[in-house]
């Protein structure tokens, strides 16, 4: 459930991929890299409704906050259908995204509530492996459905799968808030939470570093089209060489479901940002040298992606380790700061096409970069540790 939860705001970026051309066409644009902004506009939407259902749910409760976000989720994927302008479009998928937040961040609260530690990055992790089934499918399922009839089908899908997920959460989702952490809605309890969190050195530096991952990924998914398209004229095979890559995510979070309780997720996943970096390197290097070899590309890419794996579940688990007492407020912060992060240097990078890979490898190896300084910032300089690893 968690994961299908979290597989809706999958649906309403990947699946639109292939489309694209059509919207484009459909509203006349001229500059080809503007349609890049539905993307844009959806994270944007993500990050900024991030803030506000920490909080609520930690008043609440976790499930009423999930049925109605939901629900506000489905009605503007209609809407987004009926849209009779590009700009109108734009503006309904930030409302939309900004619904669709409370699924990253409530999802990431429900496991917090009843896991913390290793443990947490264990289930988060096997919540990733069966969320990425739907990055492999979307562009493919979007494809079919251009096939059938056009681009505003896409957003009548992402509205029924809505209204499903409603059905699932109202008959099989218990309440999963302990009731002694609930916590009054109050603007100087929410800002002692969000300065709690912000001041806490070890989990900052996790929640900046993941914001850069992301994106860098976010800069590959805003020019993934287009370079299958314009790079490699191969735009029929975009939906297999995006399933391709999102297999090295899949793969990535399905290794770390099995070996993060043994080795600890500090230890993978800064291990992983590290082969990240050096995969960032051989990417611009390939970019440089070998720019239209789309073996080579897919190839890093998708180790590249997997990299990305072992970091996302891990980052964000380790980041939310500290705050029990506030674990919705604290994942809402963290998805807030970090999804903005993304959405911006995602936008940045992809707005870069300039038909050629060079704009999206170097977004990777100088998104490492930092992430790396950030993590060694939280750490304060000793990676590869294990505090309160379990005892033998």
């Amino acid at each position: 459930m968690m994961s299908s939860l979290m597989a809706l705001n999958a649906l309403a970026i990947d699946a639109m991929l292939p489309a694209f051309p059509q919207i484009s066409h459909a509203f006349g644009l001229v500059d080809k890299n503007r349609v890049q902004l539905l993307i844009g506009a959806y994270l944007i939407g993500l990050g900024i409704g991030s803030i506000f259902y920490g909080p609520l749910s930690d008043r609440y409760g976790r499930r009423p906050v999930i049925l109605s976000t939901v629900a506000g989720y489905s009605v503007f994927g209609a809407l987004c259908s009926l849209s009779s302008s590009f700009d109108m479009l734009l503006i309904f998928r930030v409302i939309q995204g900004s619904f669709g937040a409370a699924m990253g961040v409530l999802v990431a609260a429900v496991i917090r509530d009843q896991f913390e530690g290793d443990a947490m990055a264990k289930r988060m992790s096997l919540i990733f492996l069966i969320f990425m089934v739907v990055p492999v499918i979307a562009p493919t399922l979007g494809q079919l459905i251009l096939y059938i009839s056009g681009w505003r089908l896409i957003f009548d899908l992402l509205a029924i799968m809505g209204v499903g997920a409603i059905f699932w959460v109202y008959f099989r989702l218990p309440e999963t808030l302990h009731r002694e952490y609930a916590v009054p809605i109050n603007l100087p309890n929410i800002a002692k939470s969000w300065g709690e969190v912000s001041m806490h050195r070890g989990a900052m530096g996790y929640i900046l570093g993941s914001g850069l991952v992301q994106g860098a990924l976010f800069g590959y998914l805003n020019s993934s089209q287009q370079i299958f398209d314009k790079i490699f004229n191969a735009a029929d095979f975009f939906a297999i060489g995006f399933a391709i890559v999102a297999i090295g995510i899949a793969a990535a979070n399905f290794t770390n479901s099995r070996i993060v309780e043994r080795f600890g997720a500090r230890r993978v996943s800064q291990s992983a940002l590290f082969c990240f970096i050096i995969l960032g390197l051989l990417q611009l290097l390939a970019a440089l040298l070998i720019p239209t070899s789309m073996p080579i590309f897919l190839f890093l890419l998708t180790c590249n992606m997997a990299m990305i794996g072992f970091t996302g579940s891990n980052f964000g688990s380790i980041a939310m380790q500290p705050f029990a007492k506030i674990a919705g407020t604290a994942s809402s912060y963290q998805n807030f700061v970090k999804t903005l992060i993304a959405a911006i240097l995602g936008g940045f990078i992809g707005q870069q096409f300039n038909n050629s890979l060079i704009p999206m490898s170097l977004g990777f190896l100088i998104t490492g970069l930092l992430a790396l300084a950030f993590i060694l910032w939280s750490e304060k300089g000793k990676l590869f540790t294990r505090p309160n690893a379990p005892k033998k």
